[in-house]
């Protein structure tokens, strides 16, 4: 089972390389059957080639995050954070919850994201 420090570590590497503009390093995160669900409740988005993808368009909105508190572990597998998101491309900010599992190898298994309608600020 991945560490509590180690979880966090990686979420703060996700956070870290969002802000750098680098969607390699956020993929990289992930395991090659990881899935993301962002937000909860929509087609959920499966393997790396879609993940890649998916971070990359991300990135290319220059979509920033910044913490809205500590990143938090878990004595499992899973660790969350509270996010702000900005997105300039489409003048929107999101306040997101991320919730991620991991597997033993520390790789991110699962994603998913926590927000609605009453999230959005234009």
């Amino acid at each position: 089972m991945p560490a509590q420090e180690q979880m966090k570590k990686a979420l703060q590497t996700y956070v870290d390389s969002f802000n750098e503009g680098d969607a390699a390093t956020i993929a990289a995160l992930f395991a090659d059957d990881a899935v993301i669900e962002d937000p909860v409740g929509k087609p959920q988005i499966s393997g790396r080639p879609a993940i890649d993808e998916f971070y990359a368009k991300a990135i290319s909105a220059g979509t920033k995050l910044t913490l809205d508190g500590p990143i938090r572990g878990s004595h499992g597998k899973g660790a969350a954070m509270a996010l702000t998101i900005e997105v300039p491309a489409m003048n929107l900010r999101i306040r997101a919850i991320d919730a991620m599992t991991f597997n033993d190898d520390g790789k991110i298994v699962e994603m998913r994201a926590y927000w609605g309608p009453d999230d959005f600020e234009k």
